[in-house]
């Protein structure tokens, strides 16, 4: 399904501020009419504009009690100093990723490759973030755009077309846009990591992604039974999701840009399941924009137990269904 595309008006540039605090007003773009896009996803079509740019077995234990000694200070100083200068890919607002998920983007327009080029380049990382839709009184009738949801994403593998090229990425972390640097021939900025505020007990925390694993593993397993339609591929992105969230990261960045291992699981449920309606991923588009906006690991984690058990219930009615076709 294609999605709508906005090119930005040179005149709309007022200067960027942080997006999402309330102290400060945000980033806007002022858009022109639907433009043909230089990029494709798997699930639809890119919403951005052709024109150029205006602007510039785990042992949990031992991991996230690592994690925990790590003294409050010297963690916000960290998440404070720590930026990155990276190309930034943006998106409409129902193209949310979020970290542990991966996405398929065809990328076949000039600027796209040449973003691709640098970021294969330099660490293999760039900046997937949503222009969200805002509504501003002075701005004559123009929609306006706010730049949110940033989210590092790393190149996972990159397959050479006769047009463009199919691009593997998986979310890393969340990050904030700190300010354009460019945008001939492509969007490149200055990031800032997000992570979680505070820390809750270790056990608490333990326990609750155990319940989150086990739920997931038993989630996976009734999907797996689904019999996919025709021009549809079984998903199994619940299972590669963990997987991703479970293993130790080796990323060329500093390590504030990379979620603890709870944070990382509290996200790895927040997947489209086969054969899901347009409402249902409408719905697990909202239940991802909170989980982005939201800074309590805890929190997140019994969302996701709450997500998961709205979903084996709907699948386990899939498959009644299912069997009840086949008999």
């Amino acid at each position: 399904m294609g999605y709508g595309a906005s090119s930005v008006n040179p005149s709309s540039l007022s200067g960027f501020i942080e997006p999402r605090i309330r102290r400060r007003r945000p980033l806007h773009f002022s858009a022109q009419p639907t433009q043909r896009c230089g990029c494709r996803s798997s699930d639809s079509t890119v919403m951005y504009s052709s024109r150029h740019y205006s602007f510039r077995p785990f042992d949990f234990q031992r991991t996230y009690l690592r994690r925990q000694r790590t003294p409050k200070w010297r963690c916000r100083s960290s998440l404070k100093f720590s930026s990155l200068e990276l190309p930034l890919l943006p998106f409409n607002s129902n193209e949310v990723l979020v970290p542990s998920e991966s996405k398929t983007l065809h990328l076949y327009e000039a600027r796209y490759l040449a973003l691709l080029e640098e970021a294969l380049v330099q660490k293999k990382m760039f900046v997937h973030f949503v222009l969200d839709p805002i509504s501003i009184s002075d701005s004559g009738g123009e929609a306006s755009f706010a730049a949110r949801y940033g989210c590092l994403v790393n190149i996972e593998s990159v397959e050479r077309l006769d047009v463009g090229a199919l691009v593997s990425v998986r979310g890393i972390g969340r990050v904030k846009l700190a300010g354009f640097l460019q945008s001939e021939p492509y969007l490149r900025g200055e990031v800032k990591p997000v992570q979680d505020i505070g820390v809750d007990s270790a056990n608490e925390i333990s326990s609750k992604v155990t319940q989150v694993k086990e739920a997931l593993g038993n989630l996976n397993s009734l999907e797996i039974k689904l019999k996919p339609r025709k021009d549809e591929l079984l998903q199994t992105r619940l299972a590669n999701a963990l997987w991703w969230a479970e293993k130790e990261l080796e990323l060329d960045c500093d390590e504030a840009f990379v979620p603890s291992l709870a944070e990382r699981i509290s996200f790895a449920a927040l997947q489209p399941i086969s054969g899901s309606s347009q409402s249902e991923l409408y719905n697990l588009q909202q239940e991802k924009l909170r989980a982005m906006d939201m800074r309590d690991t805890l929190k997140r984690l019994d969302g996701s137990l709450k997500l998961i058990s709205q979903n084996i219930s709907m699948v386990a009615a899939k498959l009644a269904i299912q069997s009840l076709g086949m008999s």
